[in-house]
C-alpha cells in the first residue's frame, strides 16, 4: 500500500479512512477531488467524500455499511452518532454462486507436528485434565500443578486443567454444547495424553461421556471418578497421570505437510484497519493454506450479518447454501428470542477504533476467510470431517468462539486484533495486530504486526513473513498467550440453569 493520508479501499465507496488523526480544515484530494475536513477526525475512522442524503446508504468495503441518519456533506466524520444499521431481522436469501477468485501456486512446505494413533496430528504434545463437571475443577488444578512439579514439564510442552462451570444443572442443548465440547477437547490431536475428572453424581454421567469418546485410545485417557475412590482421590489421580506421562513423554515431532494445517480465524477488539490490514492477510493465508489442501474455519455467525450473501454465494454446492442460511437464520432467531435486535454491535470498543456498524464490522471480519469455495458446514460443538474453508456455528464472544474453533479440531488460531488482548483458548492463539501502535505497545501480547501494510510494505512480503511465523508456531514456537500461561475455556450457555 502506498503511504498516505487516506484509504479509499474500494472505488464504490462514499467514504475513505484516515491513517492518521486529521484535523479540521485539511485538504483531501480523492479522484482529482478536493474535499476540506468539517472536523477533526481520529485515526482509523471514517470521512464522508459526497454529499449524503438522510436515509440514503454509505459504502465501505464496495457494499453498504448502513444509511446516515441525517443529512451529511463531504468531509463530514461518520461515525455511529450519524450512522445506523440497515440490519432489522431474517431475510429469504437466493444462490448466486460465483467462482474463486484465489490463484495459489502449489507449495511444499512442511512442518514437524505430532501424529497421533489416528491419524491426526498435534502442533503440541501436553497432558490435560479435563472436569466432566465444575464441582471437580479444584481437584483438577491440583493435579496438574502436582504433575508439572514432579516432571518438571521434561518431554512435555504443558499441564493444563481445563476449568468450566458446567456438566450439571444443565437441560437440553446446554447439557449437549457441554458434553460435545468437553468430549473434543479429550480427543483432540495437541493432547499427548488425557484424565477425565469426574464427580461421579453430575448430569453428565461419567460413563456415557466416556462412551461419546467412540473407539479411543484407553493408553492416553483415563477416567478418574472421585466419588468411587476409597481415601484420597489426588493419590488415585496421581497415579493414574504418571501412567499417562509415561507415555506421552515418549512422543516425537515428525515432518508432516503442510496440508496437515487446520486454523481457526477469529477477530476481536477490532479497530477501522481490521479490514485493510489484519483481516485481508489472514485472508491470504487461508487461501494460501486451502491452496495446498489445508483447513480454515470461520466463525462468529453474528459477525457475518451484512456480508453474510458474499458467504453464501462461495459455497460450493446448493445444500452448503441452504447449511449456511439455517447458520444465520438459526442465530437471528436466537437474538429475537430474548428479544435483541441482530444489529447490536459493535462493542464500545470497535467504534472507539472506528467502527460504526454491525455491518461495517462483518465486511471486515469475514475477509478472514480469503475467497475459497465453502466446503463444509459445522453446528456448535462438531468436529472437522470436511478439509478446505469451512464455516462453524458460534457467538462473536472471543473465548466462547476460539474454544469452538478449537474445540472443532483446528491446532492453532489466528486472532487479529487491533484494541489488543492477552487472553488465549486451549490451543495457540496467536495475537495479529491491525496497526503498529498496537504492536509496539503490547510486545507481551502480540505476535505479528500487520500495520507494516500501511507504512509501505507489500501483502506479498507480509504474508511470507506470516507463513513463516505460522509454521514457527506449529513447529513449537509458543505464542505469548502461552508463554504468559494465558489459557482458558467457555462453553456456550442458551437455556436454564436448575
Amino acid at each position: 500500500m502506498q503511504q498516505s493520508s487516506t484509504i479509499r479501499i474500494n472505488p464504490a465507496d462514499t467514504v475513505i479512512v484516515c491513517l492518521r488523526p486529521m484535523h479540521q480544515g485539511e485538504i483531501i484530494e480523492v479522484e482529482h477531488q478536493q474535499i476540506t475536513l468539517l472536523e477533526d477526525v481520529p485515526m482509523g475512522h471514517k470521512v464522508l467524500i459526497r454529499d449524503t442524503q438522510k436515509g440514503e446508504d454509505i459504502i465501505k468495503y464496495g457494499y453498504p455499511i448502513g444509511h446516515a441518519c441525517q443529512d451529511l456533506k463531504a468531509g463530514q466524520w461518520v461515525n455511529e452518532h450519524n450512522l445506523a444499521t440497515n440490519l432489522s431481522g431474517k431475510l429469504a436469501y437466493e444462490y448466486h454462486p460465483v467462482e474463486s477468485k484465489a490463484n495459489v501456486q502449489p507449495d511444499h512446505r512442511t512442518f514437524n507436528g505430532y501424529v497421533r494413533k489416528n491419524g491426526e496430528v498435534g502442533i503440541r504434545n501436553e497432558i490435560w485434565i479435563v472436569p466432566t463437571v465444575g464441582c471437580v475443577n479444584g481437584v483438577a488444578e491440583r493435579l496438574a500443578r502436582q504433575l508439572e512439579e514432579e516432571t518438571k514439564l521434561e518431554g512435555i510442552d504443558a499441564v493444563f486443567a481445563w476449568h468450566h462451570n458446567y456438566g450439571c444443572s444443565q437441560l437440553g442443548d446446554d447439557h449437549e454444547n457441554t458434553r460435545k465440547i468437553l468430549r473434543d477437547i479429550v480427543l483432540h490431536p495437541n493432547a499427548g495424553a488425557v484424565l477425565v475428572v469426574s464427580l461421579g453424581c453430575e448430569n453428565n454421567q461419567p460413563d456415557t461421556f466416556m462412551q461419546s469418546l467412540g473407539d479411543y485410545d484407553e493408553e492416553r485417557i483415563k477416567l478418574l471418578v472421585t466419588q468411587q475412590v476409597e481415601g484420597d482421590e489426588i493419590e488415585a489421580g496421581m497415579k493414574m497421570l504418571r501412567e499417562l506421562y509415561q507415555v506421552a513423554k515418549k512422543d516425537q515431532r515428525q515432518v508432516c505437510p503442510i496440508h496437515e494445517l487446520r486454523v481457526g480465524l477469529k477477530c476481536g477488539g477490532s479497530d477501522g484497519f481490521s479490514g485493510i490490514t489484519a483481516n485481508p492477510l489472514v485472508g491470504a493465508f487461508s487461501d494460501y493454506l486451502v491452496g495446498q489442501g489445508g483447513t480454515s474455519i470461520l466463525t462468529e455467525v453474528p459477525e457475518m450479518f451484512g456480508a453474510e450473501t458474499i458467504l453464501m454465494n462461495r459455497c460450493e454446492t446448493p445444500a452448503l447454501f441452504e447449511q449456511t442460511v439455517k447458520l444465520i437464520n438459526d442465530f437471528k432467531d436466537y437474538y429475537l428470542s430474548h428479544g435483541e435486535p441482530v444489529g447490536e454491535n459493535p462493542s464500545p470498543g470497535n467504534k472507539a477504533g472506528g467502527i460504526s456498524t454491525l455491518e461495517e464490522k462483518a465486511l471486515g471480519c469475514t475477509q478472514k476467510c480469503g475467497s475459497m469455495p465453502v466446503k463444509g458446514v459445522l453446528d456448535y460443538g462438531c468436529r472437522l470431517t470436511t478439509k478446505g474453508l469451512n464455516l462453524l456455528s458460534a457467538p462473536g464472544n472471543d473465548l466462547v468462539a476460539s474454544t469452538a474453533l478449537a474445540a472443532a479440531g483446528c491446532q492453532m488460531v489466528l486472532f487479529t486484533t487491533g484494541r489488543g488482548t492477552p487472553f488465549g483458548t486451549f490451543i495457540p492463539t496467536m495475537k495479529i495486530s491491525t496497526n503498529s501502535d498496537l504492536f509496539n505497545n503490547k510486545p507481551k501480547w502480540i505476535d505479528f504486526n500487520t500495520g507494516e501494510l500501511l507504512e509501505g510494505k507489500s501483502m506479498e512480503v507480509v504474508l511470507h513473513a506470516f507463513i513463516d511465523k505460522i509454521i514457527a508456531i506449529a513447529n513449537g514456537e509458543r505464542t505469548h498467550n502461552e508463554e504468559n500461561g494465558y489459557r482458558e475455556i467457555s462453553i456456550f450457555k442458551n437455556g436454564v440453569t436448575l
